[in-house]
């Protein structure tokens, strides 16, 4: 039983004694710093039970609860709000429990249990990943090692986007202009050469549109009857009818993007379980609306198209077949989300790491599904996330003015060299390890500026403000994380004992310390309900507030009681291991020094 359940236990039974009245729930909450105390309990609720004034009633309680309940010392009562005091005994004692864990605040899955799918990234082999693809992969990857983390098995995947006609129209620009070449033959990433031949297309389709309209050709009828565009909707044909020569330039471009992505998630920390591609998946799908239309959850219009009503949930209609009998972007994804659960028997949910201009596409698909009758429906998750903006402004990928995810991956690393030797803290390091570590602050300044953020909210990320030893960034984290093994390299002697430190008073920054460790445990769980890793990054960024805190005021090495001085290195030791497991789910490394 924790803390919170006992005071609850014991609150129910002073409520039954002192106003013999049974009450349906306590509500707790986090002290405010500027009061005593360690936890809150709210008292106005019990005045739906209670007859009487708020401070009186919280008097009474805290008198109760400090006479019955050990680990509460003392009280005070701010208007409705019943301050509680704990013991330094109790969050010792808590300490030494934590301190002998290795990996506290982490569950292993239970077995039995239903896993969790994650899906993340899903571009398109047109082109290469670029700052919004970042905040896409970032918050899948960090979502799934969160899951992981809280006790689920988790599956990471992705669909790969590599079939329609945004991908003949940079195979036909190749074609026609690329004179053969190769990511070998020019040096280039397979996925940027086959992006300027994305970029290639879209210039030369604007010259074409502009001679039609010269021609005197309406605009729109111009955009329609380009030859180039016409070109690239008879190369999906071919494509969609298995043409030999169509299909071995696809495959070959493809796999040129392919290897290209591969470079980028790799530089970037995230992985993947397994890939499914919208080529093997486009046509499914069509089988379920066919067992549909005999169930009466969709129904057919006079041209023969396949439609659903959602009309009476607050939405719209919803086509699912066109009336020629090809499948849409939604029949596809109903057959996915089904294939995946038939693929993994054990997993029980999804998770769609998707940008917000799918919202509603995602509540239809969602409404579908359990229209259909598949329990694990009630398990979707679509993580919806703003978009990423940049000083200079909005990108487009067929102008060619996306911000490329490889040189932003680059800029971040030399933006870091940049003030690290500006700070001139680097005597010692070999080349390689400058270079590394220089990679280090610079990824995590990247991935900690982006996760710290609401996932729902829009971003302007800054590369240079992202990256400041000071404040609420990944490298001021990162120092501190270096700033203790610096003290446990320091600390020759045996720090591994159990303490006496119970026979001294604890000093206020330590306890400080002690409670936002304490936490750890349920920040983990309320992230993974909630699907955001901003709550572990801002629990990060206080835990380290509140040690810096100590640091600079108590001794450690220095302290001239023993007991003492091996309590605050194991304190020390704790709260690194703590930054560490929550950097990890976060997807950022730590450096051994700095």
């Amino acid at each position: 039983m924790n803390i919170q359940e006992t005071i609850d236990k014991a609150i129910r039974a002073g409520l039954q004694e002192i106003y013999n009245v049974d009450i349906e729930n306590v509500e707790f909450q986090a002290t405010r710093k500027d009061f005593e105390g360690d936890i809150t309990v709210v008292v106005f609720p019990f005045l739906k039970v209670i007859k009487g004034n708020p401070v009186e009633i919280g008097t009474k309680l805290g008198v109760y609860l400090t006479e019955n309940v050990t680990e509460i010392t003392k009280f005070n009562v701010v208007k409705g709000f019943l301050n509680l005091v704990l013991s330094d005994a109790y969050f010792i004692e808590n300490f030494e429990k934590s301190y002998q864990i290795d990996n506290f605040g982490i569950k292993e899955p239970e077995s039995g249990q239903k896993s969790v799918m994650v899906e993340y990234s899903s571009p398109n082999t047109n082109k290469p990943l670029h700052l919004g693809h970042i905040r896409n992969n970032l918050l899948g990857y960090s979502v799934a090692e969160i899951i992981k983390a809280s006790g689920k098995k988790v599956y990471k995947t992705q669909i790969i986007n590599d079939r329609g006609i945004h991908i003949c129209k940079s195979m036909l620009a190749w074609q026609k202009w690329g004179n053969g070449e190769t990511p070998e033959s020019t040096s280039l990433k397979g996925d940027k050469l086959v992006g300027n031949y994305y970029v290639k297309f879209d210039q030369e389709y604007k010259k074409e549109i502009l001679d039609l309209v010269s021609k005197g050709y309406a605009e729109d009828d111009a955009k329609k009857q380009a030859p180039l565009l016409l070109e690239a909707q008879e190369m999906l044909q071919k494509w969609e009818a298995n043409d030999k020569t169509v299909v071995d330039l696809w495959k070959e471009m493809n796999q040129w993007v392919y290897d290209g992505f591969e470079q980028t998630y790799k530089a970037l920390g995230v992985d993947f379980d397994k890939n499914y591609y919208e080529s093997d998946t486009y046509l499914l799908g069509k089988d379920i609306v066919a067992e549909g239309l005999e169930k009466g959850v969709f129904y057919k219009k006079d041209d023969g198209s396949v439609w659903i009503d959602l009309t009476d949930d607050g939405l719209d209609e919803k086509i699912v077949l066109r009336s020629d009998g090809t499948a849409v972007y939604m029949t596809q994804d109903i057959g996915t989300a089904i294939q995946r659960i038939k693929d993994y028997p054990d997993v029980g949910g999804l998770v769609y790491t998707v940008g917000n201009e799918q919202d509603y596409h995602f509540k239809v698909l969602f409404l579908i599904l359990k229209k259909l009758g598949f329990d694990w429906a009630k398990n979707l998750y679509h993580l919806s996330y703003g978009m990423v903006d940049l000083p200079s402004g909005k990108m487009k990928s067929r102008e060619g003015t996306v911000v490329d995810a490889d040189d932003l991956l680059l800029d971040m690393t030399n933006t870091a060299r940049e003030i690290s030797e500006d700070l001139g803290k680097l005597e010692g390091y070999t080349d390689g390890e400058k270079a590394s570590l220089f990679k280090t602050i610079g990824l995590g300044a990247l991935k900690y500026h982006i996760l710290k953020v609401d996932p729902k909210k829009r971003i302007l990320f800054d590369p240079k403000e992202s990256i400041d030893f000071q404040g609420n960034t990944g490298p001021f984290i990162q120092y501190t994380y270096a700033r203790i093994q610096s003290i446990l390299r320091k600390a020759d002697f045996d720090y591994a004992l159990v303490t006496n430190i119970n026979d001294t008073a604890l000093e206020d920054k330590e306890k400080s310390v002690l409670k936002q460790l304490a936490l750890f445990p349920e920040v983990v769980q309320q992230a993974a309900e909630n699907y955001s890793p901003a709550l572990i990054a801002n629990y990060t960024y206080d835990l380290v507030k509140e040690y810096n805190s100590f640091y600079q005021s108590i001794p450690i090495l220095a302290a001239e009681d023993e007991q003492e001085k091996v309590f605050r290195v194991q304190l020390s030791k704790k709260t690194s291991e703590v930054i560490k497991s929550a950097f990890d789910m976060l997807g950022i490394e730590v450096p051994e020094r700095m």
